[in-house]
């Protein structure tokens, strides 16, 4: 899931910005008690009569019996639905999986997901997961599962299925645009730990993958900086931040991470409907990697606060971003606890980048862009993102009239095939092209004649 979120409770508790992965059905409470109503203009009166006059029709003459509780949550879920795709009232099973993706772990595929024209829709898999690992792609869709059709489910009801005991076999069925036939996939369910952050050192560069943006991610991350210069015994010669298909977490960790790399200025602002709903999140001295050279890896399923991060670090020419257009979500959730096990989760604000830019519909635009080569779907496979998502926020300025162009246009920098990277030994084409360019940003020292260069350390992961 992906969404910018932030949590109410009495104090509001910030919680996550998860991508607009998770479109969750949503509900609007009907202020009946005559002091409610006496607060509002007599034009939200008669629309509020109009649908007391719906709602004691259907009562009265619904082919079958219906609870009141049915119909109130039909409403609010309708009345959400109506806004834009983050929008949603978390009932206590979606409430309950919110936290979880934040704090937690659970038995499942490892997918970000969300709903179009009644079927599920992969935003992207998590890395390493049963769903990874199976092949399945940004932009598939998903139309079964234990041979039952899931179209018209809600997406609660078709994540609940897919959920699990860890060990458990699940049958799905993936439609992929461009391949005549479906794809019948059986995976085993796993334990998706929600450990956010892992590390390897590629030569003497620091390779850092952030998957999600939860609780802890930025203790997490400055310990993996840690664990790369004790491996290589020195400081790297440069770090590699990969974002890709990270589809967002909690904004108090976008904020630590970005702050990880910056001595100073500002790391992001969100803006809500009055002037006054203005916060700006600030970096505090102290840049961890002490000005070392980084890339940052982002692709169409980094999403939110991976924006974010993306966003802060090149708009204060701290990093170089690389590899493709971002997903596009810019907007911030709230998520209001109503009762002890439900909530509200409604936009509130947009965020922008250091320099004013704001995200959503266009996303982060890389600085070099970069093909996933080694991916033999890559140029079939249509890429999936927030403007693509129905009733989306448009974005107040015009996204740039050629970005979309720009993507599909081919570069004659990258021709090369999955099948001569593979006899090369590259099977991630843009990690290869960031270790490259960590390489000409700040190129080893040369060895002083007669002396032997130090034996290769091998690549070691945490």
């Amino acid at each position: 899931m992906t969404e910018t979120t932030k949590i109410s409770a009495s104090p509001r508790r910030r919680f996550a910005l998860w991508q607009g992965a998770a479109a969750l059905s949503t509900l609007a409470l009907v202020p009946l008690a005559t002091g409610a109503m006496a607060s509002v203009d007599a034009s939200t009166q008669a629309e509020i009569a109009r649908f007391m006059d719906v709602y004691l029709e259907v009562k009265a003459n619904y082919v079958e019996p219906v609870s009141d509780d049915k119909l109130i949550e039909g409403a609010i879920n309708g009345m959400l639905a109506s806004l834009d795709p983050h929008s949603g009232y978390l009932d206590a099973r979606g409430y309950s999986s919110l936290r979880t993706q934040t704090e937690g772990e659970y038995g499942g595929l490892g997918l970000s997901v969300t709903m179009e024209d009644g079927v599920v829709k992969v935003i992207a898999p998590m890395a390493d997961t049963p769903a990874d690992r199976a092949g399945i792609k940004a932009g598939d869709y998903i139309t079964h599962i234990g041979g039952q059709l899931i179209f018209g489910m809600t997406l609660d009801e078709a994540v609940e299925q897919m959920k699990g005991r860890p060990g458990t076999k699940i049958d799905i069925t993936v439609v992929r645009e461009g391949r005549d036939k479906p794809m019948e996939l059986s995976l085993t369910r796993e334990i998706i730990d929600l450990k956010p952050v892992k590390w390897e050192v590629k030569g003497d560069v620091g390779v850092l993958t952030v998957a999600s943006f939860s609780a802890d991610a930025t203790t997490d991350l400055k310990a993996a900086m840690l664990a790369v210069e004790k491996s290589l015994g020195k400081k790297p010669r440069g770090w590699i931040l990969d974002l890709r298909s990270n589809p967002g977490g909690l904004l108090d960790e976008a904020v630590g991470i970005s702050d990880l790399f910056l001595e100073r200025g500002e790391i992001v602002s969100q803006r809500g409907r009055k002037k006054g709903d203005t916060e700006r999140y600030f970096a505090e001295p102290g840049d961890v990697a002490q000005g070392a050279p980084v890339v940052v890896l982002i692709d169409s399923g980094s999403a939110s606060a991976s924006e974010i991060v993306a966003g802060a670090l090149q708009d204060q020419h701290r990093a170089l971003v690389m590899g493709e257009r971002s997903f596009g979500k810019g907007s911030v959730q709230t998520v209001l606890p109503l009762t002890d096990t439900t909530a509200l989760r409604l936009t509130t604000a947009r965020y922008y980048t250091p320099s004013g830019r704001s995200v959503q519909e266009g996303g982060i635009a890389p600085d070099i862009r970069v093909p996933q080569l080694s991916d033999p779907d890559y140029a079939s496979r249509p890429k999936f993102r927030e403007s693509d998502l129905r009733r989306h926020l448009i974005n107040e300025k015009k996204v740039d009239d050629g970005l979309l162009e720009k993507d599909e246009k081919a570069d004659p920098r990258f021709t090369e095939t999955p099948e001569q990277l593979k006899a090369k030994g590259i099977d991630d084409y843009q990690l290869y092209y960031a270790l490259q360019t960590i390489g000409r940003i700040n190129p080893a020292p040369r060895m002083a004649q007669g002396t032997k260069p130090p034996a290769a350390k091998p690549t070691q992961r945490n």
